[in-house]
């Protein structure tokens, strides 16, 4: 269906791909695997038209393929799915899936009945239970996700790039993307599948192909690999790291709420929360599992201060209450935040990357309390670019330039350098790959060890339970259980985190 020769891309002297070769074939889903900084989103845009400039050949159709933008791209049939959500918040669903293919009657006027009536059947589709006329910017980022599914399925398009596509999203929206793509594959449609999530692709891929450090390395049949195989080819070495999570005993408390609730921001009746009440330890990560809606990121929320006006209940840290109305109160009692969304919520992504870590300590950083000391901003930045590994050539590179798991190292940068003595992690690992996984574990396991108390959210059951030393569960805003990590199993947990009436 495609093929790419010899494709070669560079920002600002730096080659992201060099001399890159690919087939993709019709009928099949083809994996792109990878570490961060591989190479991986930057060749899809290419493919997709986001990148028209580049050195190499496409044959599409075996036909010479020369985009001019994305929308060239969808036309010919090629369309991707961001890893990087691309909609417009301000917009409905609605608006979304039909922005620059809007449907006219014959008076000229947009036939907003026809939009709605299609958009609801992407929408039970791709099993999104929200109305064509909601807001994007009021969805959570998983259902963002699935938005996007949904209008990457409605172009009809011959190949369909998903760049990390279940990163948001829960293990039952999973199986239900891979029962829509199991359609696609049948009729005929060509898959490009990027994830860091390697169970998935050998449940969904035909086919792999492996990229390092900007180089297509293999490629062949996903039934005729290993897992530790792939990961070889991917790293160039043997992945070592594993977090240990032996039973300890944590008795120190540092974060303890009593009986939080959270009122909607709606006007409908109801909490997002309710009489949540648990304690976390100095030294311990506890794991707060649940399925999308269950309210685990309006907790962190609420415990950094974002929600003041609808929440209640009481927070108490080393035994000493606090009342925290507002995000610079949450830091300055030692609670740091790192977000689901690190685009919208973590990073500027068009300032360097001295700039956002240093962003937190400003008043650290002052020369006679007016001005920013650089030199101080630059050290501070080195520490934390060689502390945690982030790949750049210079502290002084733009930040939205690296890939998603070095951007997201930056936004833990940014929260350590305060020193925090309660850090909240909203899917840290979110769109990084398994060795960076791994590399994030074992800081959390240093962390800890250092006397932190952290408090993990993930929607993935088995980084839950690698990386936690407790596992709270969550349904439909209420806690709903409490278990210790030797007692804790993906069976269980998830009986926890669907029958929200059941309590411990």
């Amino acid at each position: 269906m495609l093929v790419a020769r010899n494709i070669t891309k560079k920002f600002a002297g730096v080659t992201a791909l060099n001399n890159v070769n690919l087939e993709l074939h019709p009928g099949t889903v083809n994996a792109i695997i990878g570490e961060n900084g591989a190479g991986k989103s930057t060749l899809m845009k290419i493919l997709s038209g986001v990148h028209v400039d580049y050195e190499g050949s496409i044959i599409y159709n075996n036909e010479p393929l020369k985009l001019t933008g994305t929308k060239d791209a969808e036309a010919k049939g090629i369309v991707i799915i961001h890893q990087e959500l691309n909609l417009v918040p301000g917009l409905s669903i609605t608006e979304n899936i039909f922005l620059g293919r809007e449907r006219c009657n014959q008076l000229g006027i947009l036939d907003k009945k026809a939009m709605a009536w299609q958009t609801k059947q992407l929408l039970e589709k791709v099993k999104l239970d929200v109305g064509p006329a909601q807001l994007v910017g009021s969805l959570k980022v998983g259902q963002q996700q699935l938005v996007e599914i949904a209008r990457a399925l409605h172009t009809k398009a011959s190949v369909i790039i998903m760049d990390e596509p279940t990163s948001a999203i829960s293990d039952k929206e999973v199986d239900n993307l891979f029962v829509i793509i199991n359609e696609l594959r049948n009729e005929g449609k060509t898959i490009v599948y990027i994830s860091h999530k390697l169970n998935e692709l050998f449940t969904i891929a035909d086919r792999f192909v492996v990229m390092r450090d900007g180089c297509t390395v293999e490629s062949g049949l996903m039934a005729e690999m290993t897992q530790d195989a792939l990961i070889h080819k991917m790293t160039g070495r043997a992945l070592t790291g594993a977090t240990d999570t032996a039973k300890q005993a944590f008795n120190e408390p540092v974060l303890r709420v009593e009986h939080m609730n959270l009122k909607s921001a709606s006007r409908h009746t109801g909490n997002v929360l309710s009489d949540i009440s648990f304690t976390l330890h100095k030294g311990e990560i506890v794991g707060l599992y649940g399925l999308m809606g269950a309210g685990r990121t309006e907790l962190m929320e609420t415990l950094f201060g974002l929600h003041p006006k609808r929440a209640s209940g009481n927070v108490f840290i080393n035994e000493q209450q606090v009342n925290i109305q507002t995000p610079i109160q949450a830091i300055r009692q030692g609670i740091a935040l790192v977000p689901e969304d690190r685009k919208a919520h973590g990073l500027i992504l068009d300032q360097k990357i001295k700039t956002n870590i240093s962003i937190t300590v400003l008043n650290q950083l002052q020369r006679w309390g007016i001005m920013l000391h650089n030199k101080k901003e630059t050290l501070l930045s080195k520490e934390y670019i060689q502390q945690l590994g982030i790949k750049t050539f210079s502290e002084n590179n733009l930040a939205g330039n690296l890939s998603g798991g070095n951007q997201q190292k930056i936004v833990l940068a940014k929260w350590l350098a305060t020193n925090p003595r309660i850090l909240l992690l909203d899917e840290p690992t979110r769109g990084i790959d398994i060795n960076a996984r791994f590399e994030i574990y074992n800081l959390m396991k240093k962390l800890a060890a250092a006397g932190m108390a952290i408090l993990l959210v993930s929607s993935e059951l088995p980084e839950i339970l690698t990386a936690s030393n407790r596992v709270l569960v969550m349904a439909e805003g209420k806690l709903t259980a409490n278990i210790p990590i030797a007692e804790a199993t993906e069976s269980n947990v998830l009986k926890y985190a669907i029958q929200h009436n059941i309590t411990s």
